[in-house]
């Protein structure tokens, strides 16, 4: 971890993705050069477990409707780029000599391209939705979905041998379609009542064990059948991608998904043989010349059968023309199966390795590319009818959807102003989703539930629940993806104004004082005081952060709770005797900061001096008029009357 976390800094410096860093950190750990693990193996059923977490995600983001809108794109496209590159390069190694077992392995794991890497590097230059990048999600969504056959196929090659491919994957087909049948079953019936008991207990800790557990036992499933522990997480995922919990089941995983899939790369890495890498270090580097060209244009023929535009295929074709994350699963799998040799394994990685290494570069220069072989003009780029059409821009990010959070949507929605909201209650959010409203199931404090609701759009992010230490959690989150979206809290009393705003808030609502100003708007409207004035008054309240509402004058029946001593704000009139120790000295000569209250207003001889100034000398019969906490209060009087 030491190793991967170094690797992983210096890499992100030289803007190399983080999979290089775990791959590089695996070789350094490996058996050929600081030997920390002799034999890799003892990692691998951790780090598989990585796999089976990857594919679960996978599955999360696996919906039909999305699918059946990219249909022309994906099974188009997709099926041929996938069929066409795996016959090329499966007959390639075949034609030396290769089993055929071996080479169908070999064509499958070159054709795949980086989802991981491409998907990311197009988000951070901001072109995920043109039709250049759209058509590169297409075919990676295929090739996604085109891992699961080989993953199941992989361990059973490995029992029949290569004459009986055909049966091999027919009785992988027969089990399969039994395992989906069961666990859709489970998903459908099961699987939902499971996540919404869960969900009630409101407990982070046991729904993201349950969310675990899940990914798990769908994968140990499909283990028991002989098939791939990754084919039950995908199912597991697929099954829950539509349901409410998705963002929040995303979320959850992520962390663990992250740091065992950085523990199976460098497993990987572990694996790499540094004495192929150097005895075939031209065979690999002609190599990744010939794959990646080969890839381009095979691309481009595929995109052809479409009729998509050339420039946009080039284009794809050059942010594909790597090696996949999912490659190296497939020639891990397939050697742990001695499907493939440690060497065919080793260059496989090699080419992989210096292939991913290209491909940010490729990404940045993917059009300049494709504009050097088509010469036609760059034609209009308009978004493709499976773009994210409902994209949010400028709405408003309700975090919670109680009572004040449905009031204002009510509001928003008669003004035309788009909201997405966040809410942690399930029954909340099922009947609000089963009315049509826009609610995701998740804790709004992390950041890929915000990043899912698209605040980096957002015009304003609102919290309307009263809980400060979580709301201080959704300001810092909100701020860490996108500094120039404004946060307002809602907040029923003043306690925690200072502290919201010391937090980063824009504004803070506290409900209690502004039900005081709505009342004292409506007084002064009936005392006959001109509505402009109001108005003015009011802003000048808020502006001054409700500074004249702030305390009052305790009585009998005030009930004081354990725990709201420190923070409710009391009013007291002190009665300046004539021994008092205060008498003849200025105001400015008190130290009232240090006492820490405030002076509220002044009384002499039946006045009221709202504001005294500084320079007033207490006399006696004067009474001093201040505010603050109880204790604070009661320690300043002492103070002034007898100096202790």
């Amino acid at each position: 971890m030491l190793i991967a976390v170094c690797s992983v800094a210096v890499f992100k410096r030289m803007q190399l993705p983080p999979i290089l860093a775990y791959l590089f950190a695996g070789v350094l750990a490996g058996p050929q050069l600081l030997g920390l693990y002799s034999h890799p193996q003892e990692m691998h059923l951790l780090a598989e477990v990585g796999i089976v977490f990857l594919l679960f995600s996978l599955g999360l983001e696996f919906s039909l409707p999305k699918l059946l809108a990219m249909r022309s794109l994906v099974f188009g496209v997709g099926f041929g780029q996938m069929a066409l590159t795996t016959g090329v390069f499966t007959l390639i190694p075949y034609l030396f000599g290769i089993p055929l077992s071996a080479a169908v392995i070999i064509g499958g794991a070159l054709a795949l391209s980086s989802t991981a890497i491409v998907i990311k590097q197009a988000n951070e230059m901001g072109i995920l939705n043109n039709r250049r990048t759209q058509l590169a999600i297409s075919i990676l969504l295929f090739q996604d979905l085109a891992v699961v056959p080989f993953l199941i196929a992989i361990p059973l090659l490995a029992q029949s041998g290569e004459n009986s491919i055909a049966l091999a994957l027919g009785g992988a087909l027969l089990k399969g379609i039994f395992v989906v049948a069961l666990l859709m079953s489970i998903g459908k019936w099961v699987l939902p009542w499971v996540f919404r008991e869960v969900a009630k207990t409101r407990t982070d800790e046991l729904f993201v064990l349950t969310t675990i557990l899940i990914a798990l036992l769908a994968g140990g499933l499909t283990y028991y059948f002989g098939l791939s522990m990754a084919l039950g997480a995908f199912l597991a995922g697929m099954m829950l991608g539509e349901s409410q919990y998705k963002y929040q089941l995303e979320a959850d995983i992520r962390p663990f998904r992250d740091i065992l899939m950085g523990l199976f790369f460098i497993t990987v890495g572990m694996q790499l043989d540094l004495t192929v890498l150097w005895h075939e270090l031209f065979t690999i580097v002609f190599g990744v010349i010939g794959l990646m060209a080969c890839k381009v244009v095979l691309v481009r023929i595929c995109a052809a059968m479409v009729k998509s535009d050339s420039l946009d295929a080039w284009s794809a074709g050059f942010k594909l023309c790597q090696i996949g994350e999912f490659s190296f699963v497939i020639a891990a799998l397939a050697t742990t199966h001695e499907v493939l040799s440690n060497q065919q394994s080793s260059l496989i990685v090699s080419m992989g390795v210096i292939s991913m290494a290209l491909t940010p570069w490729l990404m940045t220069n993917s059009l300049a590319l494709a504009k050097k072989i088509v010469t036609k003009p760059l034609s209009p780029d308009v978004t493709s009818h499976f773009s994210q059409q409902t994209r949010l821009q400028q709405h408003v990010v309700i975090c919670g959807f109680g009572r004040v959070g449905q009031s204002v949507a009510r509001m928003l929605k008669m003004e035309g102003i788009p909201f997405v909201a966040i809410d942690i209650d399930p029954v909340r959010v099922q009947e609000s989703r089963n009315a049509g409203e826009p609610v995701i199931f998740g804790d709004a404090s992390q950041k890929d539930i915000l990043t899912n609701a698209s605040v980096t759009s957002a015009k304003l992010v609102l919290v309307t629940f009263d809980e400060a230490i979580k709301a201080k959690q959704v300001i810092s989150a909100t701020h860490q993806i996108s500094a120039d979206c404004d946060v307002m809290v809602r907040t029923k009393r003043d306690y925690q104004l200072e502290s919201l705003y010391n937090a980063g808030a824009n504004q803070v609502v506290p409900e209690l004082q502004e039900g005081s100003l709505m009342l004292i708007s409506q007084v002064l409207h009936y005392a006959g005081v001109p509505m402009s004035r109001i108005l003015k008054r009011v802003r000048a309240e808020r502006k001054g952060r409700y500074d004249h509402l702030h305390g009052f004058y305790p009585g009998e029946t005030t009930e004081i709770s354990y725990g709201t001593e420190d923070k409710l704000e009391f009013i007291h009139a002190v009665v300046v005797a004539e021994d008092a120790a205060c008498i003849g000295k200025r105001l400015s000569e008190i130290d009232f900061s240090r006492m820490r209250v405030k002076v509220k207003g002044l009384r002499r001889s039946g006045t009221e001096l709202i504001d005294p100034s500084g320079e007033a000398e207490l006399q006696p019969h004067d009474v001093l008029v201040i505010a603050g906490k109880p204790r604070r209060v009661e320690r300043a009087e002492r103070k002034l009357l007898e100096d202790v």
